[in-house]
């Protein structure tokens, strides 16, 4: 099994990147871009700025060639990444579906040396959360995104000799952030940690992955032409038993063709080559 985090070198040149890059303010800035009610979903900000800078940073003459250089380059797949799949939505609907979401590690994009999310203490009988020094941060709102906000109380951190490196404003104010259902995510994150789900997902890139490539290359499923979920999941229903009926024929064919190896010896299939009568029968 092949895990694509170990095949990129530790010093290229986009671990360096992803390191210093920060991209969450992109959501934010491109929000009214985006529309959550109605159409299909758009494709994840980061992975088209991304995209672009594949683009720039190694001299690829156009996007298009980009997009085939990412196909094949195994650093700039890897940069581009699958976490834009571990969402709130994405794993409260796979659990409350019986199914086990087994979703890539997320790697925290924060200043260094700061504190981590993970650090700040969540109150559920409070519904606040406790900062590593002690100060209390309460729910005031809930934003359209579902994302709950957490403020904590300026007069208690303007003073604080710890300010910088929690990341308040310079109103000695901090702000916290936790989706409502991040419960599920703290489920995946779990899930993810297990054995099981390392050895599962240590096999995507020969499962999955293969078979969204053949979709798209060999199938036309790089776009539809039809509007409306029913007839997109109607038409992806159709390109998958295609698919799987190719797969049939193509497996059958293999097993006949090894069935008919042990069946003649095999000299009889060199003999063919010189006499057409042979390959005839």
């Amino acid at each position: 099994m092949v895990d694509l985090d170990t095949l990129v070198p530790k010093d290229h040149l986009l671990r360096k990147i992803e390191k210093v890059m920060d991209y969450d303010w992109l959501y934010e800035r491109l929000e009214g871009y985006y529309c959550h009610t109605n159409g299909r979903p758009g494709t994840d900000p980061v992975v088209l700025i991304k995209m672009v800078l594949l683009q720039h940073l190694f001299g690829i003459p156009s996007l298009r060639q980009t997009y085939r250089e990412v196909q094949v380059n195994l650093a700039y797949r890897w940069f581009l990444g699958h976490s834009a799949y571990k969402t709130p939505w994405i794993a409260k609907r796979t659990i409350d579906d019986g199914i086990v979401p087994i979703l890539p590690y997320t790697r925290y994009k924060g200043a260094k040396g700061s504190y981590r999310p993970w650090e700040y203490a969540y109150l559920p009988e409070k519904d606040a959360y406790l900062c590593p020094q002690g100060a209390e941060l309460r729910h005031t709102t809930t934003d359209k995104d579902g994302k709950r906000v957490y403020r904590s109380t300026p007069k208690n951190c303007r003073d604080c000799p710890y300010k910088a490196k929690c990341g308040a404003n310079e109103k000695g104010q901090k702000l916290l952030t936790r989706h409502i259902w991040q419960s599920y995510l703290d489920a995946v994150e779990c899930i993810r940690k297990t054995e099981d789900a390392k050895c599962i997902y240590a096999m995507r890139q020969q499962t999955i992955e293969r078979v969204f490539a053949d979709a798209k290359e060999k199938h036309a499923m790089r776009y539809t032409h039809h509007r409306g979920l029913t007839a997109v999941t109607r038409w992806v229903k159709l390109k998958f038993a295609a698919m799987n009926l190719k797969k049939l024929a193509v497996w059958s064919w293999k097993d006949s063709f090894l069935l008919l190896l042990s069946l003649f010896p095999i000299r009889v299939f060199h003999k063919t080559r010189q006499n057409p009568c042979l390959a005839a029968c």
